[in-house]
């Protein structure tokens, strides 16, 4: 994380580098409503993800440590995926971020 934060000298800059990508936010979105997901219920909740983005996605948010990875030595393998404490302090930015999409689409529906 400490390279994402010399990069960026603006801290909406480091934010978003934190939660930008195809999937990130949505998988935050989903493990803040689901609170633990595995990795086969993720990918049937973001339809058309392959195997190595999400694999990818996930890595890089336990990596910056916004969801933790919990493996349980079973056959076959079972990995559950939940937000970390500090993954829980984005919620609130996901949730404004949520109004304002339902908002956009109040507005601007096509309906002129």
């Amino acid at each position: 994380m400490k390279n994402k934060t010399e990069k960026f000298n603006c801290p909406v800059g480091i934010t978003l580098s934190l939660i930008g990508g195809k999937y990130k936010v949505v998988i935050l979105w989903y493990l803040f409503d689901k609170k633990i997901l595995r990795y086969g219920e993720l990918q049937k909740i973001l339809k058309g993800v392959t195997a190595k983005m999400l694999i990818q996605q996930l890595r890089e948010l336990e990596e910056d440590g916004l969801v933790k990875r919990k493996v349980y030595p079973v056959v076959p393998p079972k990995v559950e995926y939940s937000l970390t404490e500090l993954g829980e302090s984005i919620i609130p930015i996901l949730l404004e971020m949520k109004k304002w999409g339902e908002n956009y689409t109040k507005t601007y529906s096509g309906e002129e």
